[in-house]
């Protein structure tokens, strides 16, 4: 029930080794651990390193989840913890693969003439409302400014 070296079957079958496109061999590397050998070599500092790793991961994790209600790059945080856990846990490689496919899939579709067309009609339209509704608050209540400037 190592689901590990199942994964990393699966993805040294797919990836030929005389392939010619470096980029497609990085992209699919072998899952696992990233550790230098003399770490791998010993159980007890290898465990000790992915505490480490998931230690830090985690404190990245929780501070990029802070900066969702706080004022920062709350969700480029998340990702960056997730990618300190995917230099050790194979789940963590696995989640950045199809969060990596997922949002490819996105920018592919957000090129798509149609749906560029009806995000610009919807933002112009949106844009438009908000002006209209601007423009009617100040006809009402006029522009006063919070301070006073005669004095």
């Amino acid at each position: 029930m190592n689901a590990e070296s199942d994964e990393r079957r699966e993805v040294t079958a797919t990836v030929a080794p005389e392939s010619a496109a470096g980029d497609e061999q990085a992209a699919e590397r072998e899952l696992g651990s990233r550790a230098p050998g003399f770490i791998k070599q010993s159980r007890v500092l290898h465990l000790s390193w992915q505490v480490g790793i998931f230690v830090v991961g985690l404190a990245v994790v929780v501070a990029g989840v802070l900066m969702l209600v706080l004022p920062g790059p709350g969700w480029l945080v998340i990702f960056g913890g997730m990618a300190i856990w995917a230099t050790e846990f194979v789940w963590a490689q696995l989640v950045l693969r199809w969060t990596r496919r997922k949002v490819t899939e996105a920018a592919q579709r957000a090129l798509d003439p149609k749906v560029r067309r009806r995000n610009i009609i919807l933002t112009t339209l949106g844009l438009v409302i908000i002006a209209v509704l601007v423009g009617i608050y100040v006809w009402k209540f006029g522009i006063v400014m919070p301070w006073k400037i005669d004095q």
